[in-house]
């Protein structure tokens, strides 16, 4: 069952991502950069709702659709892009853009939550 949870919100993530991608494919690397953002928000108030949350509820919208949604690895690669393009300082306001608003995010997120509940 935990598997078919995982797949299920991945179904659901992965599109998302791809969509977010390609709306903002002219404004690269701002499609990853806001669902990367998102989905710590959205994976700290998982976390933070504790118990108020059935697993089965983590399991799907944390590791399966939050798995697939988010990516470090095309954060990575669009850094060293950035790098490799000679836009040196973009790729620095990016990287630490991305790492700050996506734990200010979380930590938000999870906040947010465990005051609801």
């Amino acid at each position: 069952m935990t598997l078919l949870l995982v797949l299920l919100g991945g179904a659901v993530g992965a599109p998302v991502r791809y969509l977010a991608d390609r709306a903002l494919k002219d404004r690269a690397p701002l499609g990853t950069f806001i669902v990367n953002v998102a989905g710590s928000a959205l994976l700290g108030v998982l976390i933070g709702a504790g118990d108020a949350l059935p697993a089965t509820v983590k399991t799907l919208v944390g590791t399966g659709f939050c798995g697939a949604l988010t990516t470090y690895s095309t954060f990575s690669l669009e850094t060293l892009m950035l790098v490799e393009a000679g836009r040196a300082r973009r790729a620095a306001l990016y990287a630490t853009a991305s790492l700050a608003l996506g734990l200010a995010a979380a930590a938000t997120g999870f906040a947010t939550a465990r005051a609801l509940t």
